[in-house]
């Protein structure tokens, strides 16, 4: 992908990672226990160590986090009689929640970040930049990118590879809870195999529900991989920044 005059190729001499950008997307869910709701310090505190210990592999980070722990758009619309452009914006408004509860937990452990948001809250967060988001993680700032792209029916996924490709992300990282992609869930089927590589065309043939169709086919056509592992293992965060092998890894053929 080519290097834009805001970007630098140059990764710092101390650098583990054979990356030199890459974009971690974090689900709500992962700011609370299994089947909780809301923040849990705890899990948080998880997190920040786990985005710490990738930063520290000389990577240029950004986050795009989810806000499932509060509230799912559609789910939500569906159950309260809201119309799903306005339960969307509430779930916008949730991640805004997540992404400032990372910045702190950064902040406090040494991890200077800045929080960017897609729709206009001035008093608490910038607005996105693109090269202003640039600019914060050439200065080894971490970009935590929240409310996703601003606009209704359009997933987190879908906002997570629209920043990889808008900040020419080499990697999108998407930490779930299970260690990949299953040919069918393997909580409810046993018989159920995980894929170690999978072609962009082979995720979106066989409908493996990795990420929503947008999302994976801006990345298929941007060329942009898309690793899928388990975060909740420590340790695993990092181990994807220095590309050791985990997860199912979704490429281009």
């Amino acid at each position: 992908m080519p290097t834009s005059p805001m970007t630098s190729p140059r990764r710092e001499a101390s650098s583990t990672s054979p990356y030199r950008r890459v974009l971690l997307k974090l689900s709500g869910e992962a700011f609370c226990a299994s089947g909780g709701m809301g923040i849990e310090p705890g899990e948080l505190a998880m997190i920040a160590e786990e985005v710490k210990d990738a930063y520290q592999t000389g990577v240029e980070l950004a986050v795009v986090v989810g806000g499932g722990n509060f509230v799912r758009g559609a789910r939500f619309a569906k159950v309260a009689h809201i119309h799903q452009a306005v339960a969307d914006q509430m779930g916008m408004l949730a991640t805004v929640m997540n992404g400032l509860a990372l910045r702190e937990a950064l902040l406090h452990i040494g991890v200077d970040s800045r929080v960017m948001t897609a729709v206009d809250i001035r008093a608490v967060a910038e607005p996105f930049i693109r090269g202003r988001a640039l600019r914060h993680m050439e200065k080894r700032r971490v970009v935590i990118l929240v409310a996703g792209t601003g606009n209704p029916f359009c997933t987190t996924d879908t906002c997570a590879a629209l920043r990889a490709t808008e900040l020419e992300c080499e990697l999108l990282v998407k930490a779930t809870k299970v260690d990949g992609v299953y040919s069918a869930d393997p909580k409810k089927d046993p018989t159920a195999t995980r894929y170690d590589k999978l072609t962009f065309a082979e995720s979106l043939a066989k409908n493996l529900g990795v990420m929503d169709m947008t999302a994976l086919a801006m990345c298929q056509e941007n060329k942009i991989p898309v690793l899928v592992f388990d975060f909740k293992q420590r340790g695993n965060i990092r181990g994807v920044m220095q590309g050791q092998k985990l997860g199912t890894m979704i490429t281009p053929p």
